[in-house]
């Protein structure tokens, strides 16, 4: 049976796609009310009844004389009376109470007919005092009806709680458009595509073209894949849902998949529609296998309810399904095969131009200095995501508020990358002279090494100022974005990473406990170089990946879980600490050939406090790295390149490394996400 295109259904159960909008002409009702009334009291005899005549008391009596008054009611204690006069006009009189016997004889003997007004309470004050007696009638109901009132409403919750709560954008979208995602041109292509097919399908039809039924966006967080779910709603011209996973499991048995086919029944009434769910891993992930101790069945008949709504006995149509997260590796098999998740888009850290894009992107609307240069901004945030970005920007236009500016300098972009790598300067951490002799001599040792080391990140900045948790600083920054590490970057990484140590044993003729920073993140590298790049002799062309996430870090599982033996450990343990030796011993000699480079970098530290890595090139008698010197993952080709063309000896280093060999293009980059070691500062003496 073959599967042909069709063009997405408007409505699959004949229900409307939408209710209609209301007629612009009820806002006419109004004014032909209005209208309706004028002419109703204008015209009805009720309304213009005529108006008594008011008299004054001698004007009563003058007329009453003259036998003028036909009638008369007086009223009690002084009131307004009112009457008839002959010819039939209405009166009004007020008659003072000191009228008396006088005033009843007169009005008798000319002929008037008296009544007179009783003296109980007005049709107003028994209302008043119905309303008093009413009162608590009335509160009491009120009160009552209020509370079944919340019975109802909670009665109605509890027998609603399977409902979708995704968010619908259909008339009012985001303003976040594809202008605003900078960079990742192919993801923004893919899901564009997708937007097109449910705007014109004709065309996809036409050729025999299905649409993907889901797009799963992969990457570390803060990388945009939200922002792009955001730029898809605002660019689509289609009902877009956007829910989040955890949204659909809650306390009650049952109810993640009633939401689940809640969501994709409102989807299919407004279909051609997208539903986005981010976070997914939250009802997505693996299921638990025969024999498993721990389970969770109410994720999983979500997930089960998940994967047949997408692509089940009754599949969706025209539905198209956006999802995001951060773990990919704990997804569900049957959620990322084809008819699912037919495409899967990594959205990785950005690169060198990405990160300029999205620098001028965060920029708008901000007044930059002219000396602002964002390429340089951009190549000093190697490893920054998105948002990192973002914070950036914010935390130099913060620092501007702090100075009194309103322009943005070139130093508040920098003050800001310390804030976000370093910390917050502490003032009031003041080293001793003790210290900050020593924590110059560490430091120096860094820069120092990292001068003469071909293959290292060339240095951009030393300090000595306390921040965070780092009592000093040697940053290095890398000239291209890396990919492939060769074996000479590693082993001299390692070198700067111990030079620290080695500066102290050669001018302080002991260690200390600033190297412990430096310690634990050699050690890291040198075992994951032993387990799992295969660099060890001893070890072997064998890989123990330590596992973990993939974007998000963390470590591998416990000694009981561990897949290679005791004797493989001691083996491992052993060329550690040879490759932690040799890049010791490679440091300490870079130190002692040039041990007056050192002491003057030292003297500089003390004095200033920040050298930049210019300084440190100058003292060292070295041009600045400039372009891409020195990224070649293959040493060996590269001597041969030398041997051909020899360079002058001022330019040349002594080749203090150990143990490197050829490294293929099948060289593994270095685990995790694409911060490259030296995305951090390259080193950082602990408290």
């Amino acid at each position: 049976m073959t599967k042909h295109a069709a063009t997405p259904p408007t409505n699959e159960k004949g229900t409307p796609t939408a209710p209609p909008p209301p007629p612009a002409w009820r806002h006419y009702l109004w004014i032909i009310a209005l209208g309706l009334f004028i002419l109703l009291y204008l015209s009805l005899p009720a309304t213009q009844g005529q108006q008594p005549v008011t008299l004054t008391y001698s004007q009563f009596l003058h007329d009453v004389s003259a036998h003028q008054v036909k009638t008369v009611s007086l009223g009690a204690g002084g009131a307004s009376s009112t009457g008839t006069l002959t010819n039939g006009k209405q009166y009004t009189t007020v008659v003072p109470s000191q009228a008396g016997q006088a005033l009843l004889d007169q009005l008798q003997k000319d002929g008037v007919q008296i009544t007179a007004q009783s003296t109980g309470t007005s049709f107003g004050t028994e209302v008043l005092s119905w309303v008093i007696l009413l009162l608590p009638f009335l509160i009491l109901g009120y009160l009552w009806w209020r509370l079944s009132k919340g019975a109802a409403s909670r009665m109605q919750g509890a027998l609603g709680i399977g409902r979708s709560t995704a968010k619908l954008f259909d008339e009012e979208r985001p303003k976040t458009t594809f202008a605003d995602v900078a960079g990742y041109e192919g993801a923004k292509a893919e899901i564009r595509e997708v937007v097109d097919f449910l705007q014109q399908p004709d065309r996809y039809v036409r050729v025999g073209a299905n649409p993907p039924r889901g797009i799963l966006m992969v990457g570390p967080p803060g990388t945009g894949k939200t922002l792009l779910a955001r730029a898809v709603a605002g660019e689509a011209n289609v009902p877009f849902f956007s829910v989040t996973g955890s949204s659909f499991v809650e306390m009650f048995v049952g109810v993640g998949a009633a939401r689940v086919r809640d969501l994709f029944e409102q989807a299919r009434k407004r279909s051609p529609a997208i539903i986005f769910v981010d976070e997914v891993d939250a009802i997505g992930q693996r299921r638990a296998g025969a024999g498993s101790v721990v389970a969770n069945d109410e994720r999983e008949q979500t997930l089960n309810q998940l994967l047949a709504e997408m692509d089940g006995f009754d599949p969706a149509s025209g539905i198209v399904v956006l999802a995001a997260t951060n773990r990919p590796e704990v997804l569900d098999p049957a959620l990322l095969r084809p008819g699912r998740f037919d495409r899967q888009i990594t959205i990785p850290l950005p690169n060198l131009f990405e990160r300029v894009a999205i620098l001028r992107v965060h920029c708008r609307g901000k007044r930059l200095s002219p000396g602002v240069d964002l390429d340089v901004v951009a190549r000093g945030t190697p490893g920054f995501s998105g948002a990192d970005l973002a914070n950036l920007v914010n935390e130099a236009a913060i620092n501007a508020v702090r100075a009194q500016r309103e322009v943005l300098e070139a130093d508040d972009f920098d003050e800001a990358r310390d804030r976000i790598i370093l910390g917050r300067r502490e003032g009031s951490n003041v080293l001793i002279p003790e210290e900050k002799h020593a924590v110059a001599v560490h430091e120096a040792g860094h820069a120092v090494v990292a001068a003469y080391s071909d293959r290292a990140d060339p240095v951009a900045k030393v300090t000595i100022l306390p921040a965070g948790q780092a009592l000093g600083v040697t940053q290095q920054l890398p000239l291209v974005e890396r990919h492939l590490y060769g074996e000479d970057y590693l082993y001299e990484t390692l070198a700067v990473f111990l030079a620290g140590r080695a500066s102290e044993l050669i001018l302080l003729g002991q260690g200390s406990t600033g190297a412990a920073n430096d310690l634990a993140k050699a050690t890291d590298l040198a075992t994951k170089m032993v387990r799992e790049f295969g660099l060890s002799p001893a070890v072997g062309p064998v890989g123990y990946p330590a596992g973990g996430s993939v974007f998000l870090g963390g470590g591998g599982a416990g000694f009981s879980s561990r897949p290679f033996a005791e004797q493989t450990q001691a083996a491992i343990d052993d060329e550690v600490a040879r490759l932690l030796r040799q890049a010791e011993e490679r440091a300490v000699g870079v130190l002692r050939q040039h041990q007056d480079v050192l002491e003057q970098l030292v003297d500089r530290l003390l004095a200033d406090e920040t050298v930049d890595g210019s300084t440190v090139y100058r003292l060292a008698g070295r041009p600045e790295p400039t372009g891409g010197e020195g990224v070649t993952v293959a040493p060996g080709r590269a001597a041969a390149a030398e041997r051909a063309a020899p360079t002058p000896a001022s330019a040349r280093t002594p080749d203090t490394s150990t143990g490197t060999g050829t490294t293929d293009k099948s060289a593994q980059p270095l685990p995790g996400p694409r911060r490259s070691p030296t995305a951090r500062p390259a080193t950082e003496d602990a408290r």
